[in-house]
């Protein structure tokens, strides 16, 4: 069953950003990984959503690899990138059948 990361993010330092979403892309699609929404500020159809906030989806092929991206020595060199240039909420959600 596929599994979702979902994250909620606000970028303080471009250049540090760039550099961060170089190694998350590979580490990413090293692990199976694939974008269905990358940083796009979202449009609030209700409720609000804070100004400067992006978007971001991941789906991968399931939870025990979505985990086993998340715990790799490549993304946490992307987490260090990260690490004070970009706030970052992030959410794990396991995918249902239709």
């Amino acid at each position: 069953m596929p599994a979702y990361v979902l994250v909620d993010a606000e970028v303080y330092d471009h250049e540090a950003a760039d550099r961060y979403r170089v190694l998350a892309e590979e580490s990413i699609a090293r692990y199976g990984g694939r974008y269905l929404i990358q940083g796009t500020v979202p449009e609030a159809a209700e409720g609000g959503w804070p100004a400067g906030r992006v978007v971001t989806t991941l789906e991968f092929p399931d939870m025990a690899r979505l985990r086993e991206w998340h715990t790799s020595p490549e993304y946490a060199r992307a987490a260090a990138v990260r690490a004070g240039a970009i706030d970052v909420r992030m959410l794990f959600a396991e995918g249902t059948p239709a």
